[in-house]
This record gives C-alpha cells, structure tokens and sequence, in this order.
C-alpha cells in the first residue's frame, strides 16, 4: 500500500540515503558532536496534499547505527513532515515521528553463577522511539516536481523504556546528511 502511494507520484518511487552521526545527548545544545557514532538510514515517502510551495508527507524509513561504546541498533520510522519550498529550490522541513528500533550491546556481557563468570548472550532491546526534527534541503532543478534533493536533518530522539527502574528515557540526536533521488517505473 505504501509503494503504491509512492509509485503513484509522476511514475517514480522517491528515496532517501542518508549516513548519520548518532549520539547520546540532550537534544538542541550540541550541533554537531564527537567521537562520530556512524549510521545509515534509506526511506521512501509520498505526499498527502501538495502546493505551490509546500506539501504535508509522511516517510517510511530503516536504519542501522553503531556506538561504539553503547550499543548498534536496527530500526524501523515513520514520520510526518511539513515542507516549505522556494522558487530557488530551497526547502525547510518540520517532521514528528515514531519507530521501533531494536539494540545490541557492543560489549561482552557476563553473568554470575556457581562461583564463576559466564559470558551471556545478548537477545537485544525492543525500544519506541519518538522523534522531532528539523531539515533544510536544496532541489537540484527547483521547478521539477521530481528533482533530486541534497539536505541536512537535526533528528531529536528518544528510546523507551531505556532502563525500566533505573533511566526511563534515553535522548538522542541524530545528525544527518543525506540525499533524495527518483527511480523511475519501468513501463511494461
């Protein structure tokens, strides 16, 4: 149903590559951060109401990242947008989200039992996580429905529940850069 609302828009399916920064920290005080904690996330989206100039959409999207000293993480997003678009090709978006997204630690855990250590295996973590954002983007060819877009995101997160008794709620952000490119239907 989602692909075919997206393949609905000028015959083409809409994709977004984005590689990411992922960090723990409280979201809006740092832009940027360090160590980098690598992600990647690939989506698809399609347009509820478009404009002259701007368009409510929602996104579907799944991503992988990596904390070196935290935890790698698989997950699953949706998110509604707001988009504003110039003349010129710039574009502001607002977007509010949910996903699911399921972690593993990076480290060996262990166990105590009969006297002695023993390495336990690792199951993972279901999470929710809701999501604000922010993105400026530019269209390559500003007066084409379907022009590719290079943007950048501010993605603020949050998982839950984090640590049930101990840390409720984990923040996150996440700094994307990222890419939008068509992939025409094939016509058969």
């Amino acid at each position: 149903l989602l692909s075919a609302g997206c393949l609905a828009q000028n015959g083409s399916l809409p994709l977004n590559l984005s590689l990411f920064n992922e960090s723990t920290a409280i979201p809006y005080t740092r832009f940027f951060t360090t160590p980098i904690h690598p992600g990647i996330q690939i989506g698809t989206e399609f347009n509820y109401q478009t404009k002259a100039h701007s368009r409510l959409f929602q996104m579907a999207n799944v991503y992988y990242f990596y904390h070196r000293y935290l935890a790698q993480g698989y997950g699953l997003s949706t998110d509604f947008g707001y988009e504003y678009r110039s003349n010129l090709g710039v574009a502001f978006s607002g977007l509010i989200g949910v996903g699911y997204l399921h972690t593993f630690t990076t480290a060996e855990e262990f166990t105590f039992s009969n006297g002695k250590y023993e390495k336990r295996p690792d199951k993972g973590n279901a999470r929710i996580t809701p999501s604000l954002a922010l993105e400026a983007g530019y269209y390559l060819k500003p007066k084409e429905t379907s022009s590719s877009k290079i943007f950048i995101r501010y993605q603020s997160w949050v998982e839950y529940p984090y640590s049930p008794g101990f840390i409720p709620l984990m923040s996150h952000i996440n700094l994307h850069l990222g890419f939008k490119f068509f992939i025409q239907k094939s016509s058969q």
